[in-house]
């Protein structure tokens, strides 16, 4: 009789996770599923195609977008020229790390949610 009960113990443990358990694997989960957002992009042996953007294209581009505000730079960003590039290359600069700060941003908001709800790893 004792062995029958060691054996159903031993086979609820095995079969059966605690919740705790299952939200910590739900999330491991999700987060794993996120990281594709930082991972980089696969190279070919082509050459990039990145857009050369001007002022007078961003200009364009934030009236289309956003009529009501149109076109914002108050710190005149859009026309430096950091470590001695174009101007052309500046921009793109600027908005490949704007996408990249915001996807961390994003990132530090979910761990945020995590900890504020009392989920500890």
């Amino acid at each position: 009789q004792v062995r029958k009960a060691k054996l159903r113990l031993n086979t609820r443990d095995n079969n059966f996770c605690s919740d705790q358990e299952t939200m910590k694997l739900v999330i491991a989960s999700l987060l794993a599923g996120c990281a594709a957002a930082f991972a980089p992009a696969s190279q070919s042996g082509r050459p990039s195609t990145a857009a050369r953007e001007s002022v007078a294209d961003l200009e364009s581009l934030a009236k289309k977008l956003n009529p009501l505000v149109g076109f914002y730079d108050p710190l005149d960003l859009s026309g430096k020229e950091f470590w001695g590039t174009s101007n052309e290359e500046t921009i793109g600069f600027l908005r490949e790390s704007e996408v990249k700060h915001g996807r961390i941003a994003m990132f530090a908001f979910v761990g945020y949610i995590v900890h504020a709800n009392g989920i500890h790893f």
